[in-house]
């Protein structure tokens, strides 16, 4: 019996955790960041070109398989701290200029690297939703375990209550995120694929300026073309 194993490039652990699967993407995305210092970072491209290249070469290779972690607060700190470590690489901003972290986004304009992993939960958890109610992973997330289930010490966290947490974020409930993305995908005359991007916020905002939507022609379709890539 082994105690982890790595199965379609996400290590699956037998504590049945992403903590172990988090730090391995974190040290395969530091030598990948490694591997292209001299070549890549240091060199004279353009910053522009090189969060291009930041984009598509190493995001991609940490975010693998983040849809199904299920993250607890150590895990967002570190997936942050690992987001500032890349962008201060290819900026070339050392620890003894004191620039602060919120400069560091407002330079580049990039996202929190945990509201992406965020935003890719919210896209599984309505693909999932957007599913017949009789398939299997569609009546996992309605379905309520009895209250004596739980083996007796502290509860471990699960992808199902990492998705609540994130829901609660937006002041949401499951039940709400449920009914509103369903609805959202039969109104919709837009393909299902272009939600990718943070769909369940959009939701909530659209449901709580709904009547100024209508006034300022903000349609939840306008906001989903907005935010799409």
């Amino acid at each position: 019996m082994v105690e982890e194993f790595v199965y379609l490039g996400s290590l699956v652990h037998s504590s049945t955790q992403s903590s172990p699967d988090i730090l391995r993407r974190n040290a395969i995305t530091r030598a990948a960041m490694q591997k292209l210092d001299k070549q890549i970072w240091k060199s004279r491209i353009t910053i522009p070109t090189k969060l291009k290249l930041h984009n598509t070469c190493i995001l991609p290779i940490f975010l693998s398989g983040s849809e199904c972690w299920a993250v607890t607060k150590r895990d967002v700190l570190k997936i942050d701290a690992l987001n500032q470590l890349c962008l201060r690489k290819w900026l070339g901003i050392k620890w003894y200029h004191h620039v602060r972290n919120d400069e560091v986004r407002q330079t580049t304009g990039q996202p929190r690297l945990s509201a992406i992993v965020q935003a890719r939960h919210f896209s599984l958890f309505g693909h999932i939703a957007r599913m017949p109610d009789e398939t299997d992973a569609r009546s996992i997330i309605t379905a309520y375990p009895s209250e004596n289930w739980r083996p007796p010490g502290r509860p471990r966290t699960t992808w199902m209550k990492t998705i609540q947490q994130d829901l609660s974020s937006n002041n949401l409930s499951l039940d709400e995120a449920i009914t509103i993305t369903v609805r959202a995908s039969e109104s919709s005359t837009l393909e299902t694929d272009v939600c990718v991007w943070c769909y369940v916020p959009l939701v909530v905002h659209a449901t709580q300026e709904e009547e100024e939507g209508k006034k300022t022609g903000n349609t939840e379709e306008n906001m989903l073309l907005k935010q799409s890539y």
